[in-house]
């Protein structure tokens, strides 16, 4: 299969896309409410999930509930899962991998000015995206300045990640997944990514106010979002998703998908 029909099986048809992120157990130990988003996977696809980002093993353990979507395989993990800040990174996987499990796709981190860990980090991606040339499979790249949590100033400013999204592209990215500031100047990030942009789910917050920060970053030029606790720790998973779809899909308001969010059950 070409590169080109895999990635029309992660866009929805308008080149948008809703992606839960289910990949936390590779990154931490806070994963309460991943199981049981993967086990009623179905619930979430009926209210317009695209995707879904998924861990070797959950490949594995979930392949009847994952046979039902587009899943991306995550190939790199935290070699310190009970570090929340994921200190460091390695790569376990590869497209090879992916396609053995029937993934459409792959998906590792790379860390902009993270010393050591920025070369790592684009050493891997480069070595994925000329694999995946081989084998027709995308690369989305995870592009966080500094590291993987916002720490300072710097690792939050559109600047600072406008710069490692493009670096995500030229070491040969066909996907950026970011994280965007909410402020105007996100439209910067996704101009200079020269990729479509999926924004990384965002804050966790009241459900209006993370619908309203979907919004911009859709207005702001993102071709969707790929969402993992304010999807799975969520109290209505598939009213997220729902409301997602409002926003991501349908062009909607923040009180449109909030008012399907509470419909949904």
């Amino acid at each position: 299969m070409s590169k080109v029909r895999r990635l029309a099986q992660i866009w929805g048809s308008d080149g948008n896309a809703i992606i839960a992120a289910l990949d936390g157990f590779g990154f931490s130990m806070n994963t309460q409410g991943v199981d049981y988003t993967t086990e009623h996977l179905d619930k979430l696809i009926a209210n317009g999930l695209d995707a879904a980002l998924v861990t070797y093993g959950q490949a594995k353990t979930y392949e009847k509930e994952l046979a039902k979507i587009t899943t991306i395989l995550r190939v790199d993990a935290s070699i310190n899962a009970y570090d929340s800040s994921v200190p460091v990174t390695d790569q376990f996987f590869d497209v090879k991998d992916a396609l053995k499990l029937g993934a459409q796709g792959v998906v590792c981190m790379t860390f902009p000015g993270a010393g050591s860990r920025e070369q790592f980090s684009h050493q891997m991606l480069a070595k994925l995206a000329k694999q995946s040339e081989d084998w027709g499979v995308p690369v989305i790249a995870e592009t966080l300045p500094f590291g993987y949590p916002v720490t300072t100033k710097e690792s939050n400013d559109p600047k600072y990640i406008a710069a490692a999204a493009r670096l995500g592209a030229e070491f040969g990215a066909d996907i950026i997944k970011t994280r965007l500031s909410g402020e105007d100047t996100d439209k910067e990030i996704i101009e200079n990514a020269s990729r479509p942009v999926l924004a990384l789910g965002g804050p966790k917050t009241d459900t209006l106010t993370y619908f309203k920060f979907v919004k911009h970053c859709m207005e702001s030029g993102a071709h969707g979002v790929a969402v993992g606790r304010n999807i799975t720790q969520d109290k209505n998973p598939a009213g997220m998703v729902a409301g997602l779809n409002v926003l991501v899909h349908k062009g909607g308001t923040p009180e449109e998908a909030l008012s399907v969010y509470n419909e949904t059950k």
